[in-house]
């Protein structure tokens, strides 16, 4: 049975050092803490950019389930106007890199609308002992 974690945090740009923390602590010794740190800051970043998260008086929420095989980093944010995609990267563009690399080191990635959120997260392989 996975073993599941969440917690809220405020809509602040300092909030996602906190979020990296969290994952950090939770997977000391039983995942790929890296990588789950890498996925949370992207996810909880994009959360603060593209959705109403980043808003005053705004929050994300960060769950972290432990399976098996898998770790699961899900942000949950309070929506926006577009929906998660990858975009077009070229030379020239600042941002937009964040789901490509979630992708490239996920097994799954994926995202949930709600009607006042959305849920965007990813899954990343275990380690075999």
């Amino acid at each position: 049975m996975p073993t599941k974690w969440c917690r809220v945090f405020p809509g602040l740009p300092d909030e996602v050092s906190n979020a990296r923390h969290f994952v950090s602590s939770l997977l000391a010794e039983r995942g790929p803490v890296e990588d789950a740190i890498l996925v949370v800051s992207e996810l909880a970043t994009n959360a603060l950019l593209h959705t109403r998260s980043g808003a005053v008086g705004g929050y994300f929420l960060v769950v972290v389930r432990l399976g098996d095989d898998l770790v699961r980093i899900q942000v949950v944010d309070q929506g926006g106007d577009h929906v998660p995609h990858l975009c077009p990267v070229t030379s020239h563009e600042e941002g937009g890199r964040g789901l490509r690399l979630i992708e490239a080191l996920a097994k799954n990635w994926g995202y949930t609308i709600f009607p006042d959120g959305r849920s965007v997260w990813a899954d990343l392989v275990r380690a075999r002992a």
